[in-house]
């Protein structure tokens, strides 16, 4: 895998998907054994979908592809720095590797600023801006329970 060429297919995407206002100017592309199999542009104002950002995207693209929820042996070459909603979801569908061009300082001089986010996932809960309250009570469903002792669950 040539990182290089491959930063260089993901920064042209980026590029057009700002040029032709589809959403942010952001994209992002996933490779396995050192072929492109997903990308994905940011598509947040022309979907008008919050979490669709470039990197979701691709990830959901190239879980299609493979036909599974993880992307274990898969990489991902990205135009910024993920936020923390794509980064969590990198974890979570166990990439190998993150390769980014732009910095998370680049993205806030140009008015895409997580810098919020971070900040809030590390205060206490009564502490953030949007209220979290935990709510305690008898339920009829206990679906962690029936989690726990389902035999042939799928793990992940």
């Amino acid at each position: 895998m040539n990182v290089n060429e491959i930063m260089n297919v993901t920064m042209q995407l980026a590029y057009e998907n700002s040029r032709d206002q589809k959403g942010g100017p952001f994209a992002a592309v996933i490779v396995k054994d050192g072929k492109i199999i997903a990308e994905g542009t940011n598509e947040v104002t022309s979907k008008k979908d919050p979490t669709a950002h470039a990197e979701i995207q691709a990830i959901r693209s190239a879980c299609e592809r493979l036909n599974d929820f993880q992307l274990r042996n898969c990489h991902i070459i990205t135009s910024c720095e993920p936020c923390p909603m794509c980064l969590g979801a990198i974890y979570w569908a166990r990439l190998e590797s993150v390769y980014y061009y732009y910095t998370r300082e680049d993205a806030a001089k140009i008015g895409f600023d997580d810098q919020f986010i971070y900040d809030q996932i590390s205060l206490s809960l009564n502490n953030r801006t949007i209220k979290m309250k935990k709510v305690d009570g008898l339920i009829h469903y206990q679906p962690f329970e029936l989690w726990k002792e389902t035999e042939n669950r799928i793990e992940y």
